[in-house]
């Protein structure tokens, strides 16, 4: 009897539950990361596991920004310099790489990708940030819309579900 008695809260503690979790409002956020002094926001849905920069397999006549090939937990990954692709930084110093890390896509994506950003600035939320109007200059379809937090930093929100439909993203064959 004690079973069925128990078994009945623990169906009503998981009914409150599920109607909870449907009544909340699903947010927007992001990861933040910074790269090259500038300030970028994945969508959480979007990004995957981080990690601590290890060993890089070079890929040779690549584009520089395409730093090589990684183990991540037994899958082999791409790793992409996210500065040295968005032009804003040629190479990424010594010293920056210590501090570094890799964000994978999120394996939903099916992209053995991850790009390598300077560091993480934790998690943000829409309710934190204030939309910017765009400026009307063009945006590759990966840009997001921009965002304006507390402290007045720009974030770029970039779709990392977009970047392999960029034909840039793509093409990692360099120039010798």
């Amino acid at each position: 009897m004690a079973n069925k008695e128990a078994l009945r809260e623990l169906q009503g503690r998981l009914a409150e539950r599920l109607q909870e979790v449907r009544s909340i409002e699903h947010t927007v956020g992001w990861l933040a990361i910074e790269s090259a002094g500038h300030a970028f926001l994945f969508p959480l849905a979007e990004a995957g596991e981080i990690f601590q920069p290890g060993a890089l397999l070079s890929v040779p006549h690549t584009e520089a920004w395409f730093l090589g090939v990684a183990n991540l937990r037994g899958v082999l990954t791409g790793v992409v310099e996210l500065a040295g692709f968005l032009g804003v930084r040629e190479r990424m110093p010594a010293a920056v790489r210590e501090q570094a890390r890799v964000v994978a896509f999120n394996p939903a994506l099916e992209l053995n990708v991850a790009l390598m950003v300077d560091k993480l600035a934790g998690l943000r939320h829409a309710e934190q940030m204030t939309p910017v109007a765009p400026d009307g200059q063009p945006q590759p379809a990966f840009a997001g819309g921009r965002w304006l937090d507390a402290s007045g930093r720009v974030w770029q929100e970039l779709r990392l579900s977009m970047l392999p439909r960029d034909e840039r993203f793509l093409h990692i064959i360099g120039v010798d």
